[in-house]
């Protein structure tokens, strides 16, 4: 099942989903099925945890942090 990002049409709240593509998604917040289907970026496997560090600390000074868990924000 792939991961898609998305943007809610109705709550305007961003948010990443994994589903099949026979699925119709629904927005967590609002539960809007008005869904406007983002551009993803993708993420090459990360093998050196100090590299993974200095890029969550870069994007968290750039304010950047859609694509990390919470735990991962923690920088």
């Amino acid at each position: 099942m792939p991961l898609y990002s998305y943007k809610c049409e109705g709550c305007a709240s961003e948010f990443e989903l994994l589903i099949k593509a026979s699925d119709t998604p629904a927005c967590p917040a609002c539960g809007s099925e008005k869904l406007q289907q983002q551009v993803a970026r993708i993420s090459k496997e990360i093998r050196y945890p100090a590299i993974a560090r200095s890029w969550r600390q870069a994007a968290a000074k750039s304010g950047d942090l859609s694509n990390f868990s919470a735990a991962e924000r923690k920088v």
